[in-house]
C-alpha cells in the first residue's frame, strides 16, 4: 500500500508542475498578446491625433469639401467610440474595430485625393509635414498589426496543444482563443488606375 500510495503521489506532483508550467507559459504569452494589442492601439490613436491637424489644414485651402471632411470627421468619431473597450478576445469586437479603422483610411484616402486639386496646399510645409507624419503612422499601423497576429498565433498555437488545451479550457474565457485581423472586404482585387 506505501509504495502505490507513493506511486499517486508522484504522479500527482507530476501532473500538478507540469499543470502549473502550462499555466504559467498561457499567462506570459497572454499578456504578451495584451502589451501587443496595446501597441496597436497606441499606433491607431497616433493616426487619429493627427486627423484634426490634417483637417484644419486642408480646410483652409478647400473651402468646398465639406462633405469629405465630415466623412473623416464621423469617422474618426466611430474609430473613437469603437476603440473603446476593444478586447483581443473578442473576435466581434476586434472586427469592429477594424471596421472603424477601415472606414477612417477610406475617409483619409478621399480626403488626400480632395488635396490633388489644390496644388499650392500640397506646396505648404505644414501640410507636407502632416502628410509625412501620416505616411509613417500608417507604416506604424501595419508593422504593429503584424506583430499583433504573430502574437495572438503564438498564444493560440500554445494555446490549442494537447495537453495545455485541457487546461486553458478549464479557465473559461480567460484564455480564449486570440482573434486576428482580417483584410478588407475586396482587398483580394487590385484596385483600377485609370487615366
Amino acid at each position: 500500500m506505501g509504495k502505490t500510495l507513493l506511486a499517486v503521489l508522484v504522479v500527482v506532483g507530476v501532473l500538478g508542475l507540469f499543470g502549473a508550467r502550462s499555466y504559467n507559459k498561457l499567462v506570459n504569452l497572454d499578456q504578451a498578446v495584451q502589451a501587443q494589442w496595446s501597441q496597436v492601439e497606441n499606433v491607431y490613436q497616433r493616426r487619429a491625433d493627427l486627423v484634426p491637424n490634417l483637417v484644419e489644414t486642408v480646410k483652409g485651402a478647400a473651402k468646398f469639401e465639406k462633405e469629405t471632411f465630415q466623412a473623416v470627421t464621423e469617422a474618426r468619431a466611430k474609430v473613437g467610440q469603437v476603440q473603446q473597450g476593444t478586447s483581443p478576445n473578442d473576435p466581434a469586437a476586434v472586427q469592429k474595430f477594424a471596421q472603424a479603422q477601415d472606414q477612417l483610411s477610406g475617409a483619409l484616402s478621399r480626403l488626400l485625393v480632395v488635396v490633388e486639386k489644390y496644388p499650392d496646399l500640397k506646396a505648404t510645409q505644414a501640410f507636407r509635414d502632416l502628410q509625412v507624419q501620416l505616411e509613417g503612422t500608417e507604416n506604424r499601423i501595419s508593422v504593429e498589426r503584424m506583430r499583433f497576429v504573430q502574437t495572438a498565433q503564438a498564444f493560440n498555437s500554445q494555446r490549442n496543444r494537447f495537453p495545455t488545451n485541457i487546461l486553458a479550457g478549464m479557465f473559461g474565457s480567460r484564455f480564449a482563443e486570440k482573434a486576428y485581423f482580417k483584410a478588407q472586404a475586396g482587398a483580394e482585387s487590385a484596385p483600377k488606375v485609370q487615366f
